[in-house]
């Protein structure tokens, strides 16, 4: 069976055929990064999720991470998003009722809106905390822009992070209390200093270890990569004001471009994520650092369990109080959340 290389969405059939003894069962997990969707006839909504949550790790709350799901298909195009939020609202909702299980699952959750309406964007946000049930913890605004054609591009132009307009929008967000989580390329990462150094005031998650570009031009160059990306990490974690999300990263295993029988187990996984979470870590501190499952996008290549399993292994020599801030507490500061 092959990795899911090209399917519309996860196998759970492939996946099943690994199973795991959980790892530290007791210790709590906000999972600070999942989405929610049906796209192309694959449907991750709640009863999936549910059962994600319920294979075994005492995942107690969740983070819904926008993802251009269930948008208005009328009205106002700068509205259309508040779609989303009106439908994770009700995802929670079914969550809160407590027939698919205990975790509180879309606890909060941040959404997109136009970063580029600056200092106008106030009465939008005040249309997603309405509709979100109060429930609505901040903005994610993804502009990954690389000058190589091979790599997809997010916004058109480069450097919209620290555009006038953007930053102006992101001041509100920090009167509101709100948090910015930011997707984009490492080579990118310093306009993420640039942006807390102008806010310091504004909580700014970092996506997925700053997603290093391991494709394209850099294809085969994963040591060289590595060395630029741990350099402008560092640079980024000196702004006390920044958190980082430990996930999302491609495994790149023997085996993954081809058939295989079997998904990775979590010494698997962890060995291959270690030195880009440990360098995270070291940068940031537990405090600022909060492990992320990225599902469904990560289930493609393992499962909740082992996923969950290789985070606990990489963390194995933290003390307990680092883990409860890398499993749940960094989580829970950045996103205002009571746990």
């Amino acid at each position: 069976m092959a990795a899911n290389t090209g399917q519309v969405g996860p196998d759970d059939v492939w996946l099943g055929k690994l199973k795991e003894e959980i790892l530290e069962p007791d210790l709590p997990i906000v999972d600070p990064h999942h989405h929610l969707w049906l796209r192309n006839g694959y449907s991750y909504l709640m009863p999936e999720l549910a059962v994600d949550l319920g294979s075994g790790h005492n995942v107690v709350a969740t983070v819904f991470a926008e993802c251009h799901s269930m948008y208005r298909r009328n009205g106002p195009e700068q509205e259309r998003s508040l779609g989303e939020t009106e439908f994770v609202r009700g995802q929670a909702a079914m969550s809160d009722g407590g027939q698919y299980g205990s975790a509180r699952a879309c606890q909060v959750l941040f959404g997109n809106v136009d970063m580029t309406l600056g200092a106008d964007v106030a009465s939008l946000l005040d249309q997603h905390i309405d509709a979100s049930g109060n429930r609505f913890r901040g903005v994610r605004y993804s502009t990954g822009w690389d000058r190589d054609e091979r790599i997809h591009n997010v916004v058109p132009n480069p450097r919209m992070l620290i555009d006038a307009r953007v930053v102006a929008a992101a001041r509100v967000l920090t009167d509101k209390n709100l948090s910015l989580d930011s997707w984009l390329y490492h080579p990118q990462l310093e306009e993420v200093g640039q942006l807390a150094d102008a806010l310091p005031d504004l909580r700014i998650v970092l996506n997925h270890v700053g997603s290093p570009i391991l494709g394209g031009p850099n294809r085969g160059k994963m040591d060289e990569v590595f060395l630029d990306w741990r350099d402008r990490v560092q640079m980024v974690a000196k702004r006390q004001n920044v958190f980082v999300k430990l996930g999302a990263l491609p495994i790149r295993m023997p085996g993954f471009d081809g058939d295989r029988n079997l998904p990775p187990g979590s010494e698997e996984v962890a060995t291959s994520w270690k030195p880009w979470i440990d360098t995270c870590i070291e940068a940031f501190g537990p405090s600022r650092s909060m492990f992320e499952s990225n599902f469904p996008v990560q289930k493609r290549w393992c499962s909740y369990q082992v996923c969950w399993n290789a985070f606990k292994r990489i963390a194995a020599e933290f003390s307990m109080d680092e883990k409860q801030d890398l499993f749940a507490g960094a989580a829970a500061r950045a996103y205002n959340m009571p746990i």
